[in-house]
């Protein structure tokens, strides 16, 4: 994807704390969420991030602020779940980013008009922001899979078909919520060591540090997505906490994978920043030259020249003492979405080629983004050892697995020299009791 007037990073907003270059929506950003003022009945409908306000698009919209040529994407974006939007091609996309970049400039004729159309992200509320009819995913780190690996096979942690095949496994999309909303300990099956199994509280609940692709453009049932048009089918990204019930999972997951360890919740930022907004932070996808080379299927030279993406991820935990005591999340972790071993691209492309057909709104999860070391470690799986090896917070607590009234808070950026700043926002959700069973 080729820059263009919008990534400009000397660009300045009307909008005064797009400017500070500290903020995660600047107007080289403007991504898109679905929001209503908090506690209000309002319409869930269509906003953009510029600073710390939204610009609701449904008042644009009415408001016909902007040129007749977007009006088509201006109604998509407008609407309570931005399935219309998604399923237009990526030209339109452009071409509206483009349109509210100009109107958002200081300086734009639009000002005034636009002003009226502003609500502040401090006084709103989000809904999921498309009707998600389906959710895979995927487990595209190799250090997250060679770490959990070693905890059940230390001489051999990868399966043979790692290095081969992008392995994915299919959610839950009914239990997506977005952040901010808290979830209840799950139930399931656990089996101690020479006991038969009990339904029980998982005791062995972790997060995961992923990203969320969302499908763009629908493909046709029965056709492939090639590497070269593979991106033009993916509309933006957010941040996912693929939440897991270790326990439950280690006596369900053999032979056909996860179940009721996955499926009681997935928490996804609000925001979903464009595709076109990542293009200055894009950068090269290689593959160590003793491992196996994708396959053609798998490969493009576009993909080989820019087909990863440099997102900073952290962690950070905060515990009911903490937030009874005032103090902020801890950070734990700390990596990029950098060190995946198989790229965007690659996962469309890999999900197609047997004919599968991707909808509009449709959502793909990376799997856990590890680095290459413990303190770039995505899971507490990983950075307790199975739970061997408590981690320690700065306030005396410690933790193998998380406790009832943790809030877990992961954010995601980019930055570099020469290009703005911007950001995700935040995926924040706290763990409550488990009903009783």
């Amino acid at each position: 994807m080729t820059l263009n007037e919008t990534h400009d990073a000397g660009l300045q907003s009307w909008v005064a704390s797009a400017n500070t270059g500290k903020c995660d929506f600047p107007i080289q950003n403007l991504p898109f969420a679905v929001f209503r003022r908090k506690g209000s009945s309002e319409d869930f409908r269509g906003g953009v991030a510029i600073g710390d306000q939204v610009l609701d698009m449904a008042a644009v919209r009415n408001a016909k602020i902007l040129s007749s040529d977007v009006q088509t994407q201006v109604e998509a974006a407008a609407q309570s779940q931005l399935n219309t939007l998604m399923g237009m091609t990526h030209t339109q996309w452009s071409a509206l980013r483009l349109a509210l970049s100009r109107a958002l400039r200081a300086g734009a004729a639009e000002e005034a008009a636009l002003k009226t159309c502003l609500v502040p992200q401090a006084d709103v509320e989000y809904a999921v922001p498309a009707q998600i009819g389906d959710y895979t995913d995927f487990y595209t780190s190799v250090h997250h899979a060679t770490n959990v690996g070693k905890l059940f096979r230390p001489t051999n942690p990868l399966m043979e078909n790692y290095k081969w095949v992008p392995i994915g496994y299919h959610g839950r999309a009914s239990s997506i919520r977005v952040s901010g909303v808290d979830f209840k300990r799950p139930n399931g099956q656990i089996k101690a060591p020479d006991v038969n199994p009990v339904l029980k509280p998982c005791n062995r609940l972790d997060y995961e540090l992923e990203m969320g692709i969302y499908a763009g453009s629908a493909n046709a049932w029965g056709n492939a997505i090639g590497m070269d048009d593979a991106e033009n089918h993916i509309f933006g990204l957010c941040l996912l906490n693929d939440w897991s019930a270790r326990d439950v999972q280690a006596w369900e997951y053999q032979p056909l994978g996860p179940f009721l360890s996955k499926n009681f919740a997935t928490s996804i930022s609000p925001w979903i920043v464009t595709l076109e907004a990542l293009a200055p932070y894009r950068t090269a996808f290689t593959r160590p030259a003793e491992d196996p080379q994708p396959l053609p299927y798998l490969s493009s030279e576009a993909n080989s020249q820019h087909g990863a993406l440099d997102v900073q991820l952290t962690v950070a935990i905060q515990t009911e003492k903490m937030r009874a005591e005032g103090k902020q999340a801890e950070q734990i972790t700390q990596t990029s979405y950098r060190h995946a071993y198989w790229t965007m691209a690659q996962l469309v492309a890999h999900h197609t080629v047997n004919g599968c057909d991707l909808q509009p709104g449709d959502l793909l999860g990376t799997g856990t983004l590890s680095g290459p070391t413990i303190d770039q470690a995505g899971a507490l799986l990983e950075i307790t050892e199975g739970g061997k090896n408590p981690l320690s917070l700065s306030n005396g607590e410690t933790r193998t697995f998380l406790l009832d009234g943790d809030a877990v808070v992961f954010t995601g950026w980019c930055e570099k020299p020469g290009a703005a700043r911007i950001g995700f926002g935040e995926v924040r959700a706290t763990v409550l009791p488990a009903h009783k069973a």
